[in-house]
């Protein structure tokens, strides 16, 4: 069952009030799970269980994503803007420096709040900002034109490709490297949460100017990416290493950018390790 949580963030228009949606679940150390632009926290389910059995799990819904509402007017959906309303968020759900796992641009959150020192241990899958610029353009041309292609088609015609394992292919083989693997029900849903994401714009607008350049000392941090990547490609992991030196990369074969799907046992363990 998803819940709701509110909570005053300050703004340049004073404190504002946004509300986010999750779902919670499990018991042990908490864990906080981000997806990537234009997703939703569903994406999470299929490792979910597993993570469940040994840690207190919480799937939020990003602003402007999923079942969460876009920030208000005068907030910005831009990393420095995001990571403060997931700081208000821990305080709000009352969970003190959480591990976070996070894909794309959950992962460079993720890294941002490692980053201010505000998490236990970070789990990074394909995260966002270690692109060179040629990069960077190639991926949110990818976006923009499944963003495009999401909002112009009508729920019925979604409906119909995504019964097929050819059709999900179609639909969602850019994020996944086994799309056939990936339920009728979760792909329309994630289209569907594609075309209507109100974050969607502003924040791939934000991340032109996004690099992730700093050390992270003192938090453990784990990187791990797809050998079938085809939005951010592998070789941003080494580039990530190099960045973070203490870092843990981990490869996941056969796996894409979203690898939650095309290995839920592989991903689930690679999470758990990383925030023992």
């Amino acid at each position: 069952m998803s819940a709701t949580v509110s909570f005053t963030v300050a703004s340049a228009r004073g404190e504002q009030r946004v509300t986010l949606s999750y779902t919670r679940r499990g018991r042990g150390e908490p864990l906080l799970l981000l997806h990537g632009i234009g997703h939703h926290r569903q994406v999470w389910d299929p490792v979910i269980p597993a993570l469940a059995a040994e840690r207190d799990v919480i799937a939020v819904d990003l602003p402007g994503c999923g079942e969460s509402a876009a920030l208000p007017d005068g907030m910005a959906h831009d990393l420095p803007t995001m990571s403060m309303v997931l700081a208000a968020l821990f305080e709000a759900l009352e969970i003190q420096r959480p591990h976070v796992a996070g894909n794309s641009l959950g992962g460079l959150l993720a890294l941002d709040l490692a980053r201010a020192r505000l998490v236990r241990s970070v789990t990074a899958l394909s995260p966002a900002g270690f692109w060179n610029e040629a990069e960077r353009r190639y991926a949110f041309t990818v976006l923009s034109t499944m963003r495009e292609i999401a909002r112009r088609m009508p729920p019925p015609l979604v409906e119909r490709l995504a019964r097929p394992a050819l059709g999900r292919t179609l639909l969602t083989s850019t994020i996944y490297a086994r799309p056939g693997r990936r339920s009728p029900e979760a792909v329309v849903a994630e289209t569907l949460a594609l075309a209507r994401a109100q974050g969607f714009s502003e924040t791939l607008r934000s991340g032109r100017t996004v690099r992730f350049t700093d050390d992270i000392v003192g938090t453990p941090v784990t990187v791990a990416w797809g050998n079938r990547d085809r939005l951010l490609i592998p070789r941003q992991g080494v580039r990530a290493k190099g960045v973070i030196p203490g870092a843990r990369l981990v490869r996941l074969p056969g796996c894409g950018h979203v690898p939650m799907n095309d290995d839920p046992a592989l991903v689930a363990r690679v999470v758990l390790d990383g925030s023992r």
